[in-house]
Formats: structure tokens, C-alpha cells, sequence
């Protein structure tokens, strides 16, 4: 598809209280297809009273009792019901992402195809919940309670719109809890779809709110309100810290997933062919554009030029191209800004005397001229301390680095900032447990990469982040949890008669 047979740009609202509705002023954002530059959509930039008008609807409904007031059952019901309408409606959802982030359509229809389940595990977790009795001292009955804690606030990034979406909904949905988000003003259709998908299936007004607009300006405005119980956000550490300083004005919780510079150490005890595909998949599904890309590759140098010179191979082979053919393997990043950053770091890494061997140019696609393509990207011979081996280029773009030792690996490994992911490339069962024990990361994968479950925690550590998405830990993290003593005893109580004898206050 080329720039001409574009759809006619369509004027896009927020979502609020279950419709779509203009915006209370301010200005507009244009929408862009990634892949022809071409404008596909007009949304709001959203003022502080849109993003009021969405928290109150959202803390209305919190309250009501259509929500607040559905029994868990019914709740989890409505949650599978529209699981089941989310998974009919995937054909025109993952086409739908692939014009508005660029990825190619064999990568929106697997990743989309499995956010579905993510509502059932969360659904399945509400079931099953069950709160504590504790054992205390005494003759006491203690156990706690635990009640949704509100309005959860969650920005979203335009590299995985509906799939880091869904990671923040789940929980939401099945804690009783309501939102309202702000996506990526560069990626927000698939997130207004999704919205109206699940007023059509019966989710109250006012549970799933969208406002739209700049980070800079839409997204502080949510971030700082001072009725949110909770802040989700998945963007840059810049934006973790500036979003995080101000929801922490307010006290809300907070699940921060930000910046990464994933570490890969490759020993050579692992097939280096297989080594090579889990690189070139690590690094450019996505068009790099994730936390997790394999940003650097750590390889042992009895085996380093062998796997340098497949790796390079095995880069230049990858097919760029018009994101909905299914031949494609390589669509656009998101924007020229983003092309434009990718370049910066091409130049980086020769001023800083890395050897290119793969890419390292912009791609002009017949018939898609004004597209954001960038070749996949290597540069070997990178030094720990070059600034391609240090910042998040967040783009089709790796190094190679070499080592000798595990210590030596693990060392260059942790030093970073960052702590989102790390793997291992071993078949030594012995140092993958023990490598895997002293990486700095909130996940590590063993011979995989980008490997996800609803059931498994996700998150990092130091400049990557806080809290949880998935697993009981994110489910959890959406109540307060009250403690409830109850005395089994029944005897007269006079702390002020005989105050000496007491034998403790509490």
C-alpha cells in the first residue's frame, strides 16, 4: 500500500463514561502510518479537564454499583465474555496495529493473538483469590480482607499498544478496579477499538476511560491527578522518573516498566547457529523497538568471529518491507524522530571506532518513500564503555562484544543503569542456574528471548523500573489489604486498674 490508498484521515476523539466524545479544547495531534508517512488520523491533545472528566468517571463507576457493586462471579463472566469478543475481533485488531505502529502483520497477529488469555488468567486469579487467616499470639482470630484499591492511571508506549495495554487491563478488570489510559499519541487506535469492543459486551460506562494526547502534556496531567490510586506506565526511565514524582505526590501505587539495554552472554559450549537466529530475533523483532531487544550480545572469544560473521549474514538477509505483506520481516520504526535517533547511533558508533558490519543506512521502499525504514543494524567490536554498549537506542540495532571468562561476562553484563531482561546462551545447566542467580535483571531468559506468560512477573530493577506487570504479584498489588484481630477470649479488660501487673500494651 503506498501513500495514495490511504484511508480518509479520520477525526478521532477520548473515551469516556462508554462513548467516544470530543475533547474539552485544546489543541490536535495527526496520526501517521509508519510505513508511508502518510496521516491516517486526527486526536485530541487532551486538556487537564478531559483527563478530569475521565477520572471522575472512572471513580464513578468505581463506586457504582453497575461495577463496584457486581458480584466476583458476574465480574468474571463479563471478563471471558469479552475475552471471547476480543478474540473474534482479532483480524481487524491486528491489522488495524500493523498500519498504525509498522510492525509487519506475522508479528501483530501472533503477538494479539494470545492478549485474550491474558483476561482469562486474571479471571481465573479472581476466582481463586482467597485472603489470609494468620497465626498470631494470643487468643486472637486475625485475618485480612482486601478491597480494590480504585482509579489506576496507565500510559502506554506505541511499540505494543494493545499487548502492554492488555498486561495493565487484566488486573484491572479482575481486581474490581477501573482506568483510565493515555497511549502513545503516535499508536492510539487500536486502544479506542479495543474501548468500544468492551462497551458493546457489556462493560459499564466509565471502567475503561481513553484520553489522548502528548506524554508532555496529556499524560502529565493523568499522572499528577490527585485521584488516582495507581500509576502504570511503560515508556523511557526520563518519563518513569518524571510520571513517578508525580503520582508519588498523591501516594498511588506504582508499576513502572522503563528503559533497558538487555544483556545476551553467548558461551561457547551453545550451538552457534541457534545462538545467531535468537540474536537476530532478539534484536530486530519489532523493529528493536522494545525493552527487551538484545542490545548487546556478550560472546565468548573462542567463538566470537564465527558468530560476527553469521550474525552479519543472517542481518543482511532479513526482508524490509511493506508491513502487511506476509512476506515482509521488517517494517518501519514508528517515526521519523525515531529514524533520525537510530542514524544518531550509527554515527556514534564509527566516531567511537565500532566495525559496522551490517546496515547502518535508511531503507527507501519502493512505493513506501516517505516510510521510517532503517536497515538492521551491527556493529562488532564494541568496548563496555562505548556509548552504543551503554544507552537504549530502541531501534534495529546490536553490538558484539567480546570476553574471555564467566566473570568477565557477568561484569560487563552489570554494568549498566539498567535491569529490565538478560540471557543465557549455555547447554552448561550448572552456570546457566548460576550466571542466572548474579545478572542484574527482573528477567532472565536460558537459550529464548522475549518469552512472556500472564503467569510470570515481569519487571525490572535500578533504572528499569518497579512493581509488576502479570502473575499473582500484579494481581495483588491492585487491592489494599486490611487486617482484621478479632480477641477469642471475651475477658474483662481495665488497662488502668492494676497497671502494673499488665504484662504488655499490644
Amino acid at each position: 500500500m503506498n501513500a495514495k490508498a490511504e484511508a480518509a484521515v479520520a477525526a478521532r476523539g477520548n473515551f469516556i463514561d462508554g462513548r467516544e466524545v470530543e475533547s474539552i479544547g485544546g489543541g490536535t495531534v495527526e496520526v501517521k502510518n509508519p510505513a508511508t508517512g502518510a496521516v491516517i488520523a486526527i486526536i485530541p491533545d487532551s486538556t487537564r479537564e478531559d483527563v478530569d472528566a475521565a477520572v471522575k468517571s472512572a471513580r464513578a463507576a468505581f463506586n457504582g454499583d453497575a461495577w463496584g457493586g457486581m458480584a466476583i462471579r458476574e465480574r468474571v463472566k463479563l471478563i471471558n465474555r469479552i475475552a471471547d469478543a476480543f478474540e473474534t475481533a482479532l483480524p481487524e485488531l491486528y491489522q488495524l496495529e500493523t498500519q498504525n505502529n509498522g510492525r509487519p502483520v506475522n508479528e501483530t497477529r501472533a503477538q494479539l493473538g494470545r492478549l485474550p488469555d491474558f483476561l482469562r488468567y486474571f479471571g481465573g486469579l479472581a476466582l481463586a483469590r482467597r485472603d489470609d487467616v494468620i497465626p498470631v499470639e494470643g487468643n486472637y482470630l486475625n485475618y485480612t480482607r482486601r478491597t480494590p484499591i480504585g482509579v489506576v492511571a496507565n500510559c502506554t508506549p506505541f511499540n505494543h499498544p494493545l499487548m502492554i495495554l492488555c498486561k495493565s487491563l487484566a488486573a484491572v478488570l479482575a481486581s474490581g478496579c477501573t482506568t483510565v489510559v493515555k497511549p502513545s499519541e503516535y499508536t492510539p487506535l487500536t486502544t479506542l477499538r479495543l474501548a468500544k469492543l468492551m462497551s458493546d459486551n457489556g462493560l459499564p460506562p466509565g471502567v475503561f476511560n481513553v484520553v489522548n494526547g502528548i506524554g508532555a502534556s496529556s499524560g502529565r496531567f493523568l499522572a499528577e491527578h490527585h485521584d488516582i490510586n495507581k500509576l502504570v506506565l511503560t515508556g523511557g526511565t526520563e518519563a518513569g522518573r518524571i510520571a513517578g514524582s508525580a503520582a508519588a505526590k498523591v501516594f498511588a501505587h506504582q508499576t513502572l516498566e522503563l528503559g533497558g539495554k538487555t544483556p545476551v552472554m553467548v558461551f561457547d559450549d551453545y550451538d552457534v547457529e541457534q545462538a545467531v537466529n535468537y540474536a537476530a530475533f532478539g534484536a530486530f523483532v519489532g523493529a528493536g523497538q522494545t525493552c527487551v531487544c538484545a542490545a548487546r550480545h556478550i560472546v565468548q572469544k573462542t567463538i566470537y568471529d564465527e558468530f560476527v560473521e553469521r550474525l552479519a549474514a543472517k542481518t543482511k538477509a532479513i526482508r524490509i518491507g511493506d508491513p502487511r505483506d506476509p512476506e515482509t520481516q521488517l517494517g518501519p520504526v514508528v517515526s521519523q524522530r525515531q529514524l533520525d535517533r537510530v542514524l544518531s547511533f550509527v554515527q556514534a558508533g564509527h566516531d567511537d571506532g565500532a566495525r559496522l558490519v551490517a546496515g547502518g543506512q535508511r531503507r527507501i521502499v519502493p512505493g513506501h518513500e516517505n516510510g521510517f525504514f532503517v536497515e538492521p543494524t551491527v556493529f562488532a567490536d564494541v568496548a563496555p564503555h562505548m556509548r552504543i554498549a551503554r544507552e537504549e537506542v530502541f531501534g534495529p540495532f546490536t553490538v558484539v562484544i567480546p570476553f574471555e571468562t564467566e566473570e568477565e561476562a557477568l561484569a560487563i553484563a552489570n554494568d549498566s543503569p539498567f535491569g529490565l531482561a538478560a540471557a543465557i546462551r549455555t547447554r552448561d545447566v550448572h552456570r546457566a542456574h548460576r550466571v542466572a542467580a548474579k545478572v542484574k535483571a527482573g528477567i532472565v531468559w536460558i537459550n529464548d528471548h522475549h518469552r512472556l506468560d500472564p503467569a510470570s512477573p515481569w519487571g525490572g530493577v535500578d533504572d528499569s523500573g518497579i512493581g509488576r506487570e502479570f502473575g499473582i504479584e500484579s494481581f495483588n498489588d491492585h487491592f489494599d489489604v486490611k487486617s482484621v484481630m478479632l480477641s477469642t477470649e471475651g475477658k474483662a479488660f481495665d488497662w488502668y486498674k492494676g497497671t502494673s501487673q499488665q504484662p504488655r500494651l499490644n
